[in-house]
């Protein structure tokens, strides 16, 4: 990242309270319909991704894990982590080497994020990719996923 800033981004808080009980709630419900489990280790690494203000790293999380304190062995959040990524439920960003969780419903959608240089923050949104993607299958592709990373500076920090 560039020159750090210190404000709030105010763009994807992460989940508190009830709206986090609701989060992991319909996440529960989703592995019901899909008959898979959301075991206790893949609950919490999900349940911290949505609690985290932004993006973060394999080693937060598992150093995160424990509530005693008590980091997680890096297998277990990494199999939660591939887990999650497989149904939907959190995103790998690439050039941060992090995971988010997905803020956006539909199923099987693009990947793409907004990715501040300056604060860190990464915002997921739905980018138009319907030619690409129809390009593509025309050619005889099999497109299982797409990911689209954009850089540059959040309001906040371009403004600040």
């Amino acid at each position: 990242m560039g020159d750090a800033c210190h404000h709030d981004d105010g763009v994807h808080p992460g989940l508190k309270g009830q709206a986090l009980s609701r989060a992991l709630g319909a996440a529960e419900s989703r592995c019901v319909e899909t008959q898979e489990r959301l075991t206790p280790p893949r609950r919490r690494v999900l349940e911290l991704l949505l609690g985290a203000d932004g993006p973060l790293k394999a080693y937060d999380l598992i150093a995160a894990y424990g509530d005693g304190g008590e980091p997680a062995k890096p297998p277990t959040v990494y199999r939660a982590l591939e887990f999650l990524e497989r149904l939907g439920f959190a995103h790998r960003i690439e050039s941060l080497n992090a995971y988010v969780p997905c803020r956006l419903e539909s199923d099987g959608h693009v990947a793409a994020f907004l990715i501040c240089d300056c604060c860190g923050s990464a915002q997921e949104f739905e980018p138009e990719l319907t030619p690409a993607l129809t390009a593509a299958k025309a050619a005889g592709y099999d497109v299982r996923a797409v990911t689209l990373e954009a850089r540059g500076r959040c309001p906040a920090c371009r403004d600040g």
